[in-house]
C-alpha cells in the first residue's frame, strides 16, 4: 500500500501519536510519505499528487482537516483521519477508536464511506464574496464571538478555552434571522444561526438528534437562548440524554435541507470549522454536496453498519 500523510505539527499540543501511527501503518512492502506542513503552506500543495496514492492521512485540527477535505472533494481517494489537534470533533464525529494500531488496522482493511460535505457562501460588509468548504459546522452569531473570544487561550487551555469564552459573554447580541430552507422561508430570534453536517460537541453530546454525515442534507440550528446563560439548559440536557432523542433540546431549534440561505438583522462574524471569517456579515448560504468523500472507518464507527463488500474492498454507501 502507497500511503501519504499530511500533517500539521503546529496543532493542538503538538503530540507525537502520528508517528507512532506510521510505525503500525507501514508493513513490509509498503510506501508512506510523510509532508509536514510548512507554515503558510497551502494544503492543495501538500496534495498535489493525493490521486497517486492509495490512501491519505490527514493529521491536524479540525480546521486543517476540513480544508483538506475540502481539496479533495469529489476525487474518490480513501481518506483517513487522525486527531492532532485540540478537539478534533470530526474525528469524534466518525466513532473510531482513538488507538493509533486501531487506526492504522483499519486502514489496510480500507473500510470506507461515503461522506457529505457542506459549502457556504457570503458577502462581507466590506463588499467583497466568500466560498469555502466545510466537514463540521458554520454558522454567525454568538459561536463566532466564542471562538474569537477563546483563540487567544486555545493553545494553553485546550476545550475548556470555550466555556471560559463563553461565560465572559453572558449577554450576547439577540439576532432576527430569515431563513430559507429548500424554499420554505421562516423567521426566528436567537442568538446564532449555524448549518451543520456533524453535531457532535465535546463530551459526545449531540446538539441535535441524528446529524449524519451521510444524509445528503445540513442541518440548520438556531439558539435562542436570549443569554449564555440560557445554554446551560441545553447543555444540561446533553449530560443527561447525550443523542437528544428523549428529552429534547430546551432553546434549540433546527431544520434540515440540502440548500440554505440565512439574513440576519444585524452585522455578525461568522465561523467555519471553528475558524472565524476575517470580517463580519449580513447572512450566508449554504448547501450540502454528498457523498463528496471517502473516509476510513473502523467497527467502532456507527457509520460501519451499512457495509457492504465492493471488488475486495468494503464501501459504505450513504443514504437513509
Amino acid at each position: 500500500m502507497r500511503s501519504l500523510i499530511v500533517h500539521n505539527n503546529r496543532s493542538g499540543f503538538g503530540s507525537d501519536a502520528i508517528f507512532e501511527f506510521e510505525r503500525f501503518l507501514v508493513r513490509p512492502g509498503d510506501e508512506c510519505v510523510l509532508r509536514v506542513l510548512d507554515e503558510g503552506e497551502a494544503i492543495e500543495h501538500a496534495l498535489r499528487d493525493a490521486s497517486s496514492f492509495d490512501l491519505v492521512i490527514l493529521s491536524g485540527g479540525d480546521g486543517t482537516v476540513a480544508n483538506a477535505l475540502d481539496a479533495l472533494a469529489g476525487r474518490d481517494i480513501p481518506t483517513c483521519i487522525f486527531p492532532s489537534g485540540t478537539a478534533n470533533l470530526l474525528f469524534a464525529n466518525l466513532g473510531n477508536a482513538m488507538e493509533p494500531q486501531a487506526m492504522a488496522h483499519a486502514c489496510h482493511e480500507l473500510t470506507c464511506f461515503r461522506g457529505d460535505l457542506g459549502t457556504m457562501s457570503w458577502h462581507t460588509d466590506g463588499g467583497s464574496d466568500h466560498a469555502r468548504g466545510f466537514a463540521l459546522m458554520a454558522g454567525m452569531g454568538f459561536d463566532a464571538q466564542l471562538m474569537r473570544a477563546a483563540l487567544p487561550n486555545k493553545r494553553r487551555m485546550g476545550e475548556a478555552a470555550y466555556f471560559a469564552a463563553a461565560f465572559s459573554n453572558l449577554h450576547p447580541t439577540m439576532l432576527h434571522f430569515t431563513i430559507d430552507c429548500d424554499g420554505t422561508v421562516c423567521e426566528r430570534d436567537g442568538i446564532s444561526c449555524m448549518v451543520a453536517n456533524n453535531a457532535m460537541m465535546q463530551g459526545e453530546i449531540e446538539i441535535v438528534s441524528d446529524c449524519r454525515m451521510d444524509d445528503g442534507k445540513l442541518d440548520v440550528i438556531v439558539l435562542e437562548a436570549s443569554e449564555a446563560a440560557g445554554l446551560l439548559r441545553p447543555i444540561f440536557a446533553g449530560v443527561l440524554d447525550r443523542t437528544g432523542k428523549s428529552i429534547g433540546r430546551p432553546h434549540i431549534e433546527h431544520f434540515r435541507g440540502r440548500r440554505i440561505s440565512v439574513q440576519s438583522d444585524s452585522s455578525m462574524p461568522m465561523q467555519i470549522d471553528g475558524e472565524v471569517i476575517e470580517g463580519c456579515t449580513h447572512g450566508f448560504s449554504a448547501q450540502v454536496r454528498p457523498a463528496s468523500t471517502r473516509l476510513t472507518i473502523d467497527h467502532a464507527s456507527p457509520y460501519h453498519t451499512s457495509a457492504r463488500l465492493v471488488r475486495g474492498t468494503v464501501d459504505v454507501h450513504g443514504g437513509r
